[in-house]
């Protein structure tokens, strides 16, 4: 295994969480509003959504054990656990530990949420906006990819698309909304389905 190795595992394995967070949201986003119409499919969305969650999940403990192995910063695990605890690029790597203890934090509630009281689990899952901008941010300015234009524009239209998503569904007409609630009833049917115990969870996102 050459020196490095583990950096460019650390730097892909961040990059696939990254995307596949952003991506879980915006799923959940198309979901909830139905702002692309009647197809995808609710069902095929929510599984869509709950897949790519856990894929962000493992990529993200990839990227901690590669940066841990890695010997060209030499992080260790309070650095990669503790906010400002790291003098490389402090704000940048707090701004990734946010990002990873919130994504536990949905991803733990999603497991639950059958347990959990509607509205707390609902509240947790709104946290998922502040993953989306934490996780950018420690993106955009960490590594050694945060020079690339093509990298920056990627997470700008990331941004863009959940700016859309989320403006949509707060300003869209009643009557849309009225389609959107008997679509998310029905998605919550199936999610009931899958999980058959307990009460059914709210809306995602």
């Amino acid at each position: 295994m050459s020196d490095q190795t583990w950096w460019y595992i650390a730097r892909s394995s961040g990059f696939v969480a990254w995307a596949g967070a952003l991506a879980s949201l915006l799923c959940g986003l198309a979901l909830s509003t139905r702002a692309l119409g009647r197809k995808p499919r609710g069902p095929w969305l929510l599984d869509l959504h709950r897949y790519l969650g856990g894929l962000s999940v493992a990529f993200v403990g990839l990227h901690l054990v590669a940066l841990l192995a890695d010997d060209f910063v030499q992080f260790s695990v309070a650095d990669l656990l503790v906010p400002f605890t790291t003098s490389y690029r402090t704000t940048a790597v707090a701004w990734g530990v946010l990002a990873f203890w919130l994504l536990i934090t949905v991803e733990v509630s999603s497991l639950l949420m059958h347990r959990l009281p509607r509205r707390l689990w609902y509240g947790i899952h709104l946290s998922s906006y502040v993953i989306a901008v934490a996780a950018t941010v420690h993106a955009l300015y960490t590594g050694t990819d945060t020079s690339n234009p093509a990298f920056r524009w990627t997470g700008l239209l990331a941004l863009g698309l959940v700016g859309f998503f989320t403006i949509y569904r707060v300003l869209a007409p009643a009557e849309s909304r009225g389609r959107n609630s008997t679509r998310a009833a029905n998605t919550r049917r199936y999610a009931a389905h899958l999980q058959p115990q307990g009460p059914q969870p709210p809306d995602v996102l």
